[in-house]
């Protein structure tokens, strides 16, 4: 009888979870000296090899070449009239249209920036390139929206292919850019026609999403009163439910433009067109940084124009005299007739060009002067942070790089005193927490990049097993088992090292940002203008600084993606802090809690699943910035896309691209399930 009284104790299935992974872990450490094929996956074991995969999709996609083709020379039309008309429009007409639909949809601020940007863009010298890559927008632009629109209406209308469709924009969005390129060279061949279709597939994503969730918005009682008036399917669908969703849709045509312009961008690599992406790759290439700086702001330009006045149109309509539009309209075409005879040409206004000169000078002096300080820097972070990470203690540390060698008695204190740590987290009730820091110690001492294949499979068939149940746990491992079946197993595992350091250090840097910018307006108000520019910032852009300063290699790849990934950990960890309910608060506060005591026992439970949405974010967009790293200097699978791409080796390309598609869903799947928990334990 005592005993049936007697409760029963069972362990968390993230406790499970990670004791799992440790034994696995623990017989894999064990067994690895004798059974070499748990570190290594065997050749002879590689079932879809990307040759024979290349063959394949070479076969299928010569039947379909010539319908390519055929749409390549027929968009090839819009094309050259688009980039006839922008880059044959004076550009004092340019500059007035650009600055009166400022006016129109913004008011004087926004005639401001659109004449700024645009007088910017003149004065840099790279006034053709930049109209040949707005005629670029122009053109994917209208199809990515069309592309969109459509979908998103699909899967409204018959409820059946909403999933299939989530998982396609899933799909679509996680597959790296580059990825996209190399079937698209070979079925429509080189030239613009080729980044205006990639163009197109990137930007199309955005509006779908925006288009199903505008319509969902939409209240019933609209809908119900379209219903009850008579109307058909169509005029309700268009007269009624289409504009009450108009401001969503609006913001979908907002990420959509950013979208296009980032993709445009990255396509020049293929491309070789005249447009201020190929400009930036060129004098990257030659070492040109200042004028790499130069275009590169260009396109900064571009994008923070585009943005603004593309993100007022998703706001409340302001009306403003269309007598001053007017006006701007006809003192641009006076200054047209008038400078016809002066400066017909735009090349003559390369004032900025001397400012680019003096860059290249002052950072070959700087370089010169501070060049040690520099190795020293890129040295130590790979020395002691990156290197470990990647290969593992027992490796990293040599003579050469920390002045003594690990040896295997060191091997053995840094086990016992992970498990003391651990087993001393276990006694005081952490035993989830206890467990993962021993597997954390593990992995440091092992090397991201030399984990045993059963190790990671099954680690993350644990995580997605606490994260959502035995559907995630068979789904994580059956993708990941896909990557290792393709011979694509060791550049996996070193785009995951490369992922996992940037991660970390957009979690430490973001949350702390984050975490300051919720307790002070004051930082916030410092913090958020660099956000909004950072995220109008095209991927391609964030490499140019720290090629500058590092030159190629594995550290700069992973600052250019913290500088690209961090701003959405900055931006969910302060929303979620500050958005803690009031009566929450006042609980609090009545209970004595200091402003620690609040943020630590209040807010961040609170916010707890808000921020794991910004490390998902954050995962995602450091995943999409690694591939342009490849072009910098990385070995991983971004490596084998971009390499793909320039051998025109359909098979590797599309089977790199796959497994970096693959890690990144997987690793958004794993972290929403996660936020799905936390939610719900928080009854949300």
């Amino acid at each position: 009888m005592i005993l049936a009284d007697t409760p029963r104790t069972s362990l968390a299935p993230g406790t499970w979870a990670a004791l799992v992974t440790l034994l696995t872990g623990a017989l894999c450490l064990a067994l690895a000296p004798s059974l070499p094929w748990l570190t290594v996956w065997p050749a002879d074991w590689v079932l879809l090899d990307t040759k024979a995969f290349s063959a394949v999709l070479e076969t299928f996609l010569r039947f379909i070449r010539p319908a390519a083709r055929l749409v390549s020379v027929l968009l090839a039309y819009p094309m050259g009239w688009a980039n006839a008309l922008f880059t044959a429009t004076p550009w004092p007409l340019f500059i007035a249209i650009v600055t009166a639909i400022g006016w129109l949809v913004g008011g004087a601020a926004m005639a401001a920036l659109g004449f700024l940007g645009l007088t910017f863009v003149l004065l840099s010298g790279y006034w053709v390139q930049g109209m040949s890559t707005l005629a670029l927008v122009a053109v994917s632009v209208p199809v990515a929206v069309v592309s969109g629109l459509a979908i998103g209406l699909l899967a409204n209308e018959i409820p059946r292919l909403k999933g299939a469709v989530q998982a396609l924009l899933d799909i679509m969005q996680t597959v790296p850019t580059f990825a996209y390129l190399t079937p698209l060279v070979l079925l429509f061949g080189f030239g613009p026609v080729v980044g205006l279709i990639a163009s197109a597939i990137y930007a199309a994503p955005p509006m779908a999403r925006n288009v199903m969730l505008g319509l969902e918005r939409v209240e019933t009682e609209v809908k119900e009163a379209a219903v009850m008036s008579g109307a058909t399917r169509l005029q309700q669908l268009f007269q009624v439910e289409i504009p009450a969703a108009m401001r969503q849709i609006m913001v979908g045509f907002n990420q959509c433009l950013m979208a296009a312009l980032s993709m445009v961008i990255i396509a020049a690599v293929i491309g070789g067109f005249n447009d201020i992406g190929w400009e930036v790759l060129l004098t990257m290439r030659k070492a040109l940084f200042g004028q790499s700086l130069l275009a590169g702001l260009v396109i900064v330009a571009f994008a923070v124009v585009i943005d603004r006045m593309s993100g007022a149109l998703a706001l409340e309509p302001q009306s403003h005299d269309r007598r001053v539009a007017l006006g701007i309209l006809a003192l641009g075409l006076a200054v047209t007739l008038a400078a016809w005879r002066l400066a017909p040409d735009p090349a003559a206004f390369r004032l900025l060009m001397p400012l680019a000169e003096g860059v290249d000078k002052g950072l070959g002096a700087f370089t010169a002067g501070y060049g040690a300080t520099l190795d020293a820097i890129k040295n130590n972070a790979m020395f002691f942070g990156l290197l470990p990470l990647r290969i593992g203690l027992d490796d990293a540390i040599l003579p050469f790089t920390w002045g003594f060698q690990w040896t295997a008695w060191m091997s053995a204190v840094w086990f016992a005193f992970a498990v003391t740590a651990g087993l001393a987290l276990a006694a005081s009730g952490r035993v989830t927490a206890g467990t993962a820091l021993v597997i954390a110690l593990g992995i440091v001492e092992t090397g991201i990049a030399q984990l045993p294949w059963p190790f990671v499979l099954v680690g993350a068939g644990a995580l997605g097993f606490a994260a959502g149940g035995w559907r995630l746990s068979a789904l994580a491992v059956g993708l990941l088992a896909l990557i290792l079946v393709c011979g694509l197993w060791d550049r996996a595992l070193l785009s995951l090292y490369l992922c996992t350091a940037s991660v970390a250090i957009c979690v430490v840097v973001g949350g702390a940002l984050g975490l300051a910018s919720a307790v002070s307006p004051g930082v916030w108000r410092v913090v958020r203008p660099i956000c909004d520019m950072l995220q109008t910032i095209p991927l391609f852009v964030f490499l140019i600084p720290v090629l500058m300063f590092f030159q190629i290699g594995e550290f700069s790849a992973v600052l250019a993606i913290c500088a690209y990934a961090v701003v959405p950990m900055i931006r969910y960890t302060r929303h979620g802090l500050v958005d803690t309910p009031p009566e929450m608060v006042e609980a609090a506060t009545a209970a004595g809690a200091t402003t620690w005591q609040m943020l630590r026992d209040v807010r961040a439970p609170w916010a707890a699943p808000t921020i794991l949405l910004g490390l998902n974010q954050t995962i995602l967009y450091a995943f999409s910035m690694l591939v342009i790293a490849a072009l910098i200097g990385t070995t991983d699978l971004g490596q084998s896309i971009f390499l793909a791409l320039g051998q025109a080796d359909i098979g590797l390309g599309v089977s790199a691209g796959a497994a970096m598609a693959i890690l990144a869903f997987v690793a958004d799947r794993l972290v929403q399930g996660f936020a799905h928990g936390q939610r719900e334990a928080l009854g949300l």
